[in-house]
């Protein structure tokens, strides 16, 4: 992977790692890629840390659905958990694929460079 390409998705995983909504294993998998840039293990980490943000990361139908839940209910309570379905359907009816939440919206701008970083 060239060098812009690196730079770019580690900052991005800087800014994964510091969301609140970042997942341990998100969080574990973005640690451990960063530990191995420049060695011998960074295409086999590269690759894990690909896939743990492909399974990480929330369709939009997801969020609506997780949101209009008990489960959703109990995590954000009533009146927020309302909102964020709203939003959901807000940014689904504008062409959004994914959760916006800055954990989902760092992950996919590292999807965007999947092919460059397997490259």
């Amino acid at each position: 992977m060239n060098q812009s390409v690196r730079e770019y998705a580690s900052e991005r995983t800087k800014e994964l790692m510091e969301a609140a909504s970042c997942s341990a294993e998100a969080k574990a998998a973005a640690r451990a890629w960063l530990e191995a840039l420049g060695t011998d293990r960074e295409e086999e980490e590269t690759k894990k840390y690909l896939a743990e943000l492909e399974a990480d990361i929330v369709p939009v139908d997801g969020l609506i659905a997780f949101a209009e839940s008990e489960g959703g209910k109990q995590v954000f309570g009533e009146e927020k958990a309302a909102q964020l379905a709203a939003h959901g359907r807000e940014i689904k009816a504008a062409g959004e694929k994914y959760c916006d939440c800055p954990a989902c919206a760092a992950a996919r701008k590292i999807l965007e460079k999947k092919d460059e970083l397997l490259g």
